[in-house]
């Protein structure tokens, strides 16, 4: 993603931005590909949140912040004519993924300085519009794979599927891979 490249300056540019650009005109493949290209891109601001936060008071657990996302989920869910349960497992999952990034930076950061990010991003007026948008989408994908995402085996292969192909067009590093894990379990359970 072309904005978490720019977040990293330095010598430790290159290993700083996991996910430099996504393979050109590539997209995960499967029924749920586009739910989990959504998802990375999700994730993939996580990088954005933790430059954000880091080396400033503001902590990585936020539960206001975390209740008003789920609260608007809920919201959406009905008035998109969905259960809203399900949908506020999944958006948990993705916050929990967000941690496991920004948890992950903020390790590494202290770890190696000359990593750390050289800018800090507006976390109001620059990363939450993001993610607000993204919301948006992916409660669309949510509904749109509803009767896909069943407690089946079937679902299982497709949430694996679209799992590896997200690694690999968007070329994540192992602390995102995971995140993407954590962020797809409840996937089919709709």
């Amino acid at each position: 993603m072309a904005v978490t490249a720019m977040v990293f300056g330095g010598v430790g540019e290159a290993a700083a931005s996991p996910a430099a650009a996504a393979v050109p005109g590539v997209a995960p493949v499967g029924p749920l590909g586009p739910l989990a290209d959504l998802a990375v891109r999700r994730i993939l601001l996580g990088d954005l949140v933790a430059a954000a936060k880091f080396g400033t008071t503001q902590p990585i657990d936020d539960p206001v912040r975390e209740k008003q996302v789920l609260d608007t989920v809920a919201a959406e869910s009905v008035r998109l004519g969905m259960a809203p349960e399900p949908n506020v497992r999944f958006f948990r999952a993705q916050i929990e993924a967000s941690k496991v990034v920004q948890r992950g930076l903020f390790n590494r950061w202290e770890r190696y300085p000359w990593q750390r990010p050289t800018r800090r991003p507006d976390l109001a007026k620059e990363v939450r519009p993001q993610l607000d948008l993204l919301t948006t989408q992916l409660l669309d994908q949510l509904r749109s794979t509803l009767d896909l995402r069943r407690p089946t085996v079937t679902c299982g292969v497709w949430r694996i599927e679209a799992e590896v192909s997200a690694d690999i067009v968007h070329r994540l590093d192992k602390l995102h891979r995971d995140a993407v894990s954590v962020s797809f379990r409840p996937v089919c359970a709709a």
